[in-house]
């Protein structure tokens, strides 16, 4: 019975001991550099926010974010690292709108309930582009041509599975089309591959195109959004102005992994809060095409776990191609 309560009394020191590091821990947060874990190549959109958001920071957190790109699986490599990672703060991810989508399509088992959400920062809505010397003056007339000859016109992708993929497949649906889908690992490289001509027209973000747009290399044919959006994409019609109720989007925001200790999570939230309001923050995000969409980390929980519906419900009403 001694050596009973002996061991009894070496466990609970052995936690108390435990949970007072931990709280110690937490209240020296941060000490050191914190990772941000972008999970898409560099150059993107989402790589953009991240940056951004590190560089701002600078201004309410005492040390640096590091931002390291882990492309592959829509996301879910990078996203999937984060969510393994030992909760003590120093390793934060970016979450994606693809985080509600790759596990109902078989691609990662990761999903929105799988992370303490701190804070969503971004949305945009998306678009359809081709490169300025392509015979589609309009959107009409490209999807003339993909109903007269299904599988001509390929489609290129940040990736199977990602928003843009599943972009592309609901545009299907709904005007009846079929295009010849062609992944990449990130926009940033679908982009490159439409203005090298490896690729007829992509789905992307405004952000993604937005140079190459000034730059006279690309033409936008249409936007997935509610209204038109700010130039230089105000010319652009939507898909609603065409009789099509298609309205699809990415989102962006930060989370670290379940087990985080409430006084990390509540000053990372803390600390997202004010770079997510600042206005230089702000307007370096319009100029990058990128739309401030702050919102709270338990509303963007709830904001996730709705997407998460949503897309379960999509994909299988759509055929989606891998």
């Amino acid at each position: 019975m001694t050596s009973i309560r002996l061991c009894i009394s070496a466990v609970a020191a052995v936690l108390a001991s435990s949970l007072f590091s931990t709280s110690v821990a937490a209240a020296d947060y941060p000490a050191r550099p914190i990772e941000i874990v972008v999970p898409s190549s560099a150059g993107g959109g989402t790589d953009v926010m991240a940056r951004l958001f590190a560089e701002t920071a600078k201004k309410y957190v005492p040390q640096p974010f590091i931002v390291s790109n882990k492309p592959g699986a829509g996301g879910g490599i990078g996203m999937t690292e984060v969510q393994r990672a030992t909760p003590d703060g120093y390793k934060i991810g970016v979450l994606i709108s693809e985080l509600a989508i790759i596990s109902h399509v078989g691609i990662s088992k990761v999903t929105t309930k799988d992370f303490i959400p701190i804070a969503r920062l971004n949305g945009d809505p998306g678009l359809i582009a081709v490169r300025s010397d392509a015979p589609w003056q309009s959107i009409d007339e490209l999807l003339a041509q993909v109903r007269k000859q299904p599988g001509t016109v390929s489609m290129g992708n940040a990736g199977t599975g990602t928003i843009w993929h599943l972009a592309a497949a609901a545009v299907e649906e709904k005007t009846e089309v079929r295009f010849n889908h062609v992944p990449f690992q990130g926009a940033a490289p679908s982009v490159l591959a439409l203005v090298g001509g490896h690729v007829d027209a992509i789905t992307v973000s405004p952000a993604e195109i937005g140079s190459h747009v000034a730059a006279g290399k690309v033409r936008v044919l249409v936007a997935m959004a509610e209204r038109r959006l700010p130039a230089p994409f105000d010319k652009v019609v939507t898909f609603k102005e065409k009789g099509v109720d298609l309205v699809m989007g990415t989102w962006r925001g930060l989370g670290v992994p379940l087990g985080t200790a409430p006084e990390v999570v509540q000053y990372l939230r803390e600390a997202a809060r004010k770079t997510g309001e600042d206005p230089a923050f702000r307007e370096a995000l319009v100029k990058a095409n990128l739309q401030p969409a702050y919102m709270d980390g338990e509303p963007f929980q709830v904001f996730m776990n709705n997407a998460s519906n949503h897309f379960k419900k999509l994909v299988g009403d759509i055929h989606l191609q891998k």
